[in-house]
């Protein structure tokens, strides 16, 4: 059997001691396409950035045995970007290659001309001198696809990709999902709408903080389970306790 590229063992991810996800454990596979859905401060978030290195779990480890940097790549959601910079696109898009050349490296002129590439594959054509804070959120959020691209990342974290963009480039960005996953790289995206996870994505995660279910995704998304997010999420306080659940064996 292929070995996980992923293991979460038993981890707690907290903020200020209160617990965003609480003992979760399970594993991702090289080439899987695995959809994180949940009520809104279900922890969805918190954990890409504990997967992306960003945010220390309380307990338990994240395991990614022969994952280098670069490996990597997150998309974080819109609104936690600053568009007010004055950038344009085609150097938003460059960014992708400071990973594979690092920050202080010359990055070759063929990386000019991949990135250009890049912009088209996302629809942006004619956009390199384009000015970041102009865009609408569909063209930025194609923009941040076309980073995506030039990273050339075998993990991709997704988070809310299709929030708040127009039907037709929230499918084209599907279809550059769809290519990454025929290309076998591994797609993790927290997402909302569930007739596309059931579409499109053939492993969820439910996550109510606590797990609800990891698996395949009709399975995991049955209305019981549902049903249980929903009521969890109703309990949940501000004023949380910090974790005081002994760790799994």
């Amino acid at each position: 059997m292929t070995p996980p590229l992923l293991t979460v063992a038993d981890i707690t991810v907290c903020h200020g001691r209160r617990p965003a996800v609480h003992h979760l454990s399970g594993r991702f596979y090289p080439g899987s396409m695995t959809a994180i859905v949940g009520p809104n401060g279900a922890g969805k978030s918190t954990l890409l950035r504990a997967l992306a290195g960003l945010h220390a779990p309380e307990s338990g480890r994240i395991e990614a045995p022969g994952m280098k940097k670069g490996d990597l790549a997150l998309l974080p959601q819109q609104a936690a970007l600053d568009r007010a910079f004055p950038i344009g696109c085609l150097d938003v898009v460059m960014q992708g290659f400071w990973v594979r050349y690092g920050a202080w490296r010359a990055i070759p002129p063929s990386a000019r001309a991949e990135a250009e590439a890049a912009l088209a594959a996302v629809g942006l054509d004619g956009f390199a001198r384009r000015h970041v804070g102009s865009m609408s959120a569909g063209q930025f959020q194609r923009l941040l696809f076309a980073r995506l691209l030039v990273q050339d990342a075998p993990v991709i974290l997704l988070d809310e990709p299709f929030n708040a963009v127009d039907a037709k480039t929230a499918a084209d960005l599907l279809a550059v999902l769809r290519r990454w996953h025929g290309e076998g790289r591994t797609v993790i995206a927290v997402l909302h709408d569930l007739d596309m996870v059931r579409r499109e994505f053939p492993q969820t995660l439910l996550l109510a903080r606590d797990p609800i279910g990891w698996g395949p995704t009709e399975q995991v998304l049955s209305a019981e389970n549902r049903l249980r997010a929903r009521m969890m999420a109703e309990t949940w306080s501000a004023e949380a306790e910090a974790c005081d659940q002994p760790r799994a064996a």
